[in-house]
């Protein structure tokens, strides 16, 4: 279990759904959609409840985003694929995979930066921005402010965010970075 308490601001969810849709006729039949092909190839959707958007792709994929769990994007994604079978388009069961997670924590300790500095795989530009980016995998990265804020990117599961966070903490105590108020 995580000793650091965390908020989820956002989930990147991928969905996989159809195989082909009509995307300018999709954009007539259903209100509220934002629809520029030569912008962007994707149609865009956004739901008040719960309060998430909706890239739609050609393609029958589309992308959702702006929920704080996977419950609520399983809500949305639900809402939407029934919207889209009362449009005539042919909807299977959809294959739903988390992309992202933006997770963030107060350490409520200062960090020094300098000392992080030391571990592989950060950089800090504090003339460009005063938060210093570590990243711990692959994917997992964080932001790390002197403040004891810290944002979590890259995570695609919150077992995932719990045990970099816990890593992290682990990492600025081994070093000393931690400070106290």
């Amino acid at each position: 279990m995580s000793k650091v308490k965390f908020t989820v601001h956002n989930m990147v969810i991928s969905v996989e759904f159809s195989d082909r849709i009509d995307l300018p006729k999709l954009a007539e039949k259903l209100n509220g959609t934002e629809y520029m092909p030569e912008q962007f190839p994707g149609l865009v959707y956004k739901i008040k409840n719960p309060k998430t958007s909706f890239l739609i792709f050609s393609s029958g994929k589309m992308n959702c985003t702006g929920a704080r769990s996977l419950e609520e994007a399983q809500e949305a994604i639900k809402n939407v694929l029934i919207k889209l079978e009362h449009l005539g388009i042919k909807v299977r069961k959809p294959k739903i995979v988390i992309q992202n997670i933006v997770a963030s924590a107060n350490l409520n300790k200062n960090i020094d930066l300098d000392k992080v500095l030391q571990l592989e795989g950060t950089e800090y530009e504090p003339e460009v921005f005063p938060g210093l980016t570590y990243r711990i995998r692959s994917r997992v990265a964080f932001l790390i402010f002197g403040s004891g804020k810290v944002v979590c990117v890259g995570a695609r599961s919150i077992k995932e965010i719990k045990e970099s966070f816990d890593y992290l903490i682990t990492k600025l105590r081994r070093i000393g970075a931690i400070k106290r108020r």
